[in-house]
């Protein structure tokens, strides 16, 4: 009997719920107004600046919420339950029209985002193979292709609901189509180990 195996398969974790609805409420309501810097790709996509979670007591009860889980994460692409702690978190404001470019997140090894509002079904996250990957140069692509997760270019994320996180590999590239519902609001984060070794050789993170 013939066998596929998926080797080296990309992980993607979701979690349902991760944070309550007073503290997601009281995240929007905090972090909406300080939404004031712009996005080269979208004049209606703005950021706050980039937080630490001792920089509101807000940010500090997401982060007790959401570090436990970087160490399940983490042990899928290390092999190792470490030590993590978040880098930076922020907070992205997309308006009726908004679109986040492709983009992937440097200086960091988990990146996540947590929804804190209702997502319209065009305005959720898609994920794609990075561009001048591996693949082969030439692609069947017509009417009659029947897409599998070895063929696809890109994959779109399920509908959230607000509280609801997602972790994933900082290189992965992913971007977020243009807005036709109301105004979508999330908080983004990146993650860094306390240490990684290699046979002795450790290099630690700190910050």
């Amino acid at each position: 009997m013939s066998e596929v195996i998926g080797l080296f398969p990309t992980p993607f974790m979701r979690l349902p719920g991760v944070l309550g609805a007073v503290l997601v409420e009281g995240l929007v309501e905090h972090f909406t107004a300080q939404a004031d810097r712009g996005n080269n790709a979208s004049s209606h996509l703005s950021h706050t600046a980039m937080l630490r979670p001792g920089d509101s007591p807000l940010l500090v009860e997401a982060a007790g919420l959401i570090t436990p889980r970087l160490a399940e994460f983490g042990g899928l692409m290390f092999g190792e339950r470490l030590g993590w702690s978040l880098k930076e978190m922020w907070v992205n404001v997309l308006d009726t029209g908004g679109r986040q470019a492709m983009h992937n997140h440097a200086n960091s090894f988990i990146s996540g985002v947590v929804y804190l509002t209702p997502t319209h079904p065009e305005a959720r996250t898609v994920f794609m193979k990075s561009p001048g990957g591996t693949d082969f140069a030439f692609k069947n692509d017509h009417a009659g292709v029947k897409t599998t997760p070895y063929s696809a270019d890109k994959w779109i994320s399920p509908a959230p609901s607000p509280g609801d996180m997602v972790l994933f590999p900082s290189y992965l590239m992913h971007a977020v189509p243009g807005n036709p519902g109301e105004r979508r609001i999330t908080m983004a984060f990146n993650a860094i180990p306390t240490q990684l070794d290699s046979w002795g050789y450790r290099i630690s993170f700190g910050g």
